[in-house]
């Protein structure tokens, strides 16, 4: 586990320091706006969905390096993928970071970094505020992104 350790604290700085696909989408079909009170991160999550398939997926924001990590990472993992993919990803993340359970790395990828984060419960929000306001933006419901972790 030690391994997994320290490639999350490479992968965490990488993506913080050079986040992937940070940007606003003219072109977005779906869009919705995050904020985790407790911390103060904020992010707003862009898709572009034609015929159920993910064509593109930026964030904007500001936030800690690991929701900043996070919404880069969501954002690289995304890109092909149909609605229900996006969904049953979604859910992994969510057990990933809620429940001890070994992470499936061939079903993640570099996402399975994120198993960490339950080390320390404080910032399992902060990762998951991404993804939350992805579902949010999946089902249209521009605006209702939110930290929770239900």
């Amino acid at each position: 586990m030690s391994e997994l350790r320290e490639l999350y604290q490479e992968v965490i700085l990488d993506h913080n320091k050079n986040p992937r696909n940070r940007r606003a989408q003219d072109s977005a079909t779906h869009k919705a706006d995050g904020y985790n009170p407790l911390c103060g991160d904020k992010v707003t999550v862009f898709l572009r969905v034609e015929q159920g398939v993910v064509r593109d997926a930026s964030f904007v924001g500001s936030g800690c390096a690991i929701s900043t990590a996070s919404a880069s990472l969501m954002t690289e993992s995304l890109r092909g993928k149909s609605v229900e993919e996006v969904r049953a990803l979604f859910g992994r993340v969510r057990s990933l970071l809620t429940e001890e359970v070994e992470p499936d790395i061939e079903a993640l990828g570099k996402l399975a970094v994120f198993s960490g984060v339950r080390e320390f419960p404080m910032r399992v929000k902060c990762a998951s505020l991404a993804w939350h306001t992805l579902i949010a933006a999946v089902e249209g419901k521009e605006g209702h992104g939110s930290a929770s972790t239900e």
